[in-house]
């Protein structure tokens, strides 16, 4: 079963000072966040520490314990085998790096813990969130990535009512501290992707089953764009222009052809909703040494992710499901 997908759609807010709810649109929240709204209740701003936050919908289907097993739920991931059953963090360590950590031992039990963490599934708009954070944030790029469509047990039990963030700074979570002994999923409220959003985190026992399909799809760009995106930056230089005054130290100076991309990208981002528009424009940035096609290829194919997601559930629904 799949949920409506909007990435534009308005959250719920709350405030921890004077604990008013009201819907706000993402414009809003841009504003709020930018010092330029306050709470309709007291008045506080974003700085303050009980300033107004996303919170859960009362409507959030996923709310209801039955339905959260029943719907799709995504993830995205550089690991064309996530989740693997026989995950061993340390298969890939040198001798060198396991020295470096102070032996068998210590690797044993680093291991341990890595293998303790939770998943973490979500809603479509929080998968591809979380894919153009990677991308902007950890040296992901390059990175070849796969959206996973996640089939859960019929007989899983979900924890009662939901939790707030429990992530740590990294983004970890130990799956012990949030599903106790004969609990396999815990809902929580998802500040970072998606927020106001309803996220799981679960144990690899949870899953039945997952779909995937490489993202962006290797087709879905729209051609008249890319055409003409791709004329533009090969009739542009791709000789660095100097900086006018004194240039900065170690930084190379930028080319016309890496400057109309990044006008292309900006462009581009500014079609989507206003909490995706400077992740995208990181992703899609144009680099000295891209390919013009290479590059306007992927960058449609990327926006074409958030606005024709039923591109993309029409190529899930024809992958093969694999068992977990």
């Amino acid at each position: 079963m799949e949920r409506w997908i909007d990435f534009s759609r308005d959250r719920r807010m709350l405030c921890g000072a004077c604990g008013h709810q009201w819907r706000s649109d993402l414009d809003w929240i841009d504003r709020w966040e930018q010092g330029g709204e306050k709470c309709p209740g007291c008045g506080l701003t974003c700085e303050h520490e009980d300033a107004p936050r996303v919170t859960v919908d009362p409507d959030e289907p996923a709310l209801d314990d039955d339905w959260v097993v029943t719907v799709s739920w995504y993830h995205t991931s550089t690991q064309p085998d996530w989740p693997r059953r026989d995950f061993d963090p340390a298969a890939v360590l040198t001798a060198e790096t396991r020295m470096r950590m102070g032996g068998d031992e210590r690797v044993a039990a680093w291991a341990a813990r890595q293998r303790a963490k939770a998943l973490h599934i979500g809603t479509y708009e929080a998968a591809v969130h979380n894919m153009l954070r990677r991308i902007r944030d950890q040296a992901d790029r390059g990175s070849q990535f796969y959206l996973f469509r996640v089939h859960l047990r019929p007989s899983v039990v979900v924890r009662e009512g939901w939790l707030v963030d429990p992530s740590d700074f990294v983004g970890d979570v130990v799956l012990d501290e949030v599903c106790p002994p004969g609990v396999g999923v815990a809902r929580y409220l998802d500040y970072h992707e998606d927020p106001g959003g309803l996220s799981l985190a679960l144990g690899r026992e949870a899953i039945a089953g997952v779909q995937q399909v490489p993202v962006p799809l290797p087709d879905a760009w729209d051609a008249d764009w890319v055409r003409e995106a791709a004329l533009a930056l090969e009739a542009a230089s791709d000789a660095p222009v100097p900086a006018a005054g004194k240039p900065a130290r170690f930084v190379r100076p930028a080319s016309p052809r890496v400057v109309l991309g990044r006008e292309l990208a900006a462009a581009l981002a500014g079609r989507l909703p206003v909490n995706l528009r400077d992740q995208f424009t990181s992703t899609a940035a144009f680099a000295e040494g891209d390919g013009p096609v290479r590059w306007a290829r992927r960058t449609s194919a990327l926006l074409d992710l958030i606005g024709n997601p039923t591109g993309v559930l029409s190529a899930l629904g024809k992958a093969e499901q694999r068992q977990v």
